[in-house]
């Protein structure tokens, strides 16, 4: 299920991205500084370039490059 960045509180889309983009291997050796790779990832998701994906059954959130959901999930 995809989940408009949109609709989130500020607040919550800020920690989403954080968590994001501090998880193991995301990194890749980046000393990029955190706020610079949150402000990455929220352009990616203006730009549509990427997507918030709910996962219903483990109840967690994802973020995804949109090219790699499925096709139908973007028709929804």
């Amino acid at each position: 299920m995809l989940i408009p960045h949109q609709m989130l509180e500020a607040e919550t889309l800020t920690r989403l991205l954080e968590d994001f983009v501090t998880r193991e291997g995301t990194d890749n050796g980046d000393d990029t500084p955190l706020a610079t790779r949150v402000e990455r990832a929220r352009q990616a998701l203006e730009k549509g370039q990427a997507v918030i994906v709910f996962d219903p059954d483990s109840q967690q959130c994802q973020l995804a490059l949109r090219e790699e959901v499925p096709r139908e999930w973007l028709e929804d």
